[in-house]
């Protein structure tokens, strides 16, 4: 059963490098799992899915939509991922849909036996560029490397996966962007976004690093 769903919100370039797992016979820890978009997807392919989350109410809903859709072979805990560590669940794979750092990968890599496999979306460098401010959670290819290696995970694919927005006016790319403004407000990107769309640009980037790693 292929992964890709349309309007999954998850990359199905992103789904086709989990799919080459042969998730039919493994157990999947799902990192950072939300309300459980990927996790679901995951859990009608995998043999058991467990998804971890710090937020209550995103698990609660998780939980909802797994019994709703059926899928008894998908469970949820509440973990802190940046401090908890995963080696009781046992993964064959663990994945991280825009839940990257470097605590992650490391605990990831605790976690997995020598050839098991962490697949990750993280956000790249060139995220929302147009506001002139690096996300401390995004990557590019040179440290997500190393921060691979350093975790004895040996990457076998970092690929960019980039979509540059293009407006035909000032009102378009505000009315874009209107769904960020109070969280760029607080950190003083939307008013580096206005100074962008007045000196007369007209795009937004969005901008994911997909991973494929392998435990050494």
């Amino acid at each position: 059963m292929s992964l890709a769903r349309p309007a999954s919100g998850v990359s199905p370039r992103f789904l086709a490098l989990l799919e080459l797992e042969g998730l039919g016979e493994k157990r999947v820890l799902d990192v950072g799992c939300g309300s459980g978009r990927l996790t679901l997807l995951l859990a009608e392919s995998a043999r058991h899915v467990v998804g971890l989350d710090r937020d209550a109410r995103a698990l609660r809903d998780a939980r909802a939509r797994a019994a709703a859709a059926g899928l008894a072979n998908a469970e949820f805990h509440e973990v802190d991922v940046e401090r908890e560590e995963y080696a009781r669940f046992a993964p064959d794979i663990v994945t991280a849909h825009l839940c990257a750092s470097d605590a992650v990968i490391e605990r990831a890599a605790r976690a997995l036996e020598h050839g098991g496999c962490l697949g990750m979306v993280a956000f790249h460098v060139d995220q929302w560029r147009e506001t002139g401010r690096v996300s401390r959670f995004a990557y590019d290819e040179g440290r997500m490397a190393a921060s691979l290696r350093g975790a004895s995970l040996e990457p076998e694919a970092i690929e960019v996966e980039r979509d540059i927005r293009d407006f035909p006016s000032l009102e378009a790319a505000l009315a874009a962007a209107v769904s960020f403004e109070d969280r760029w407000k607080a950190d003083g990107r939307w008013y580096a976004y206005i100074d962008f769309l007045e000196r007369g640009g007209r795009t937004l980037t969005r901008s994911h690093l997909l991973v494929r790693a392998r435990k050494r």
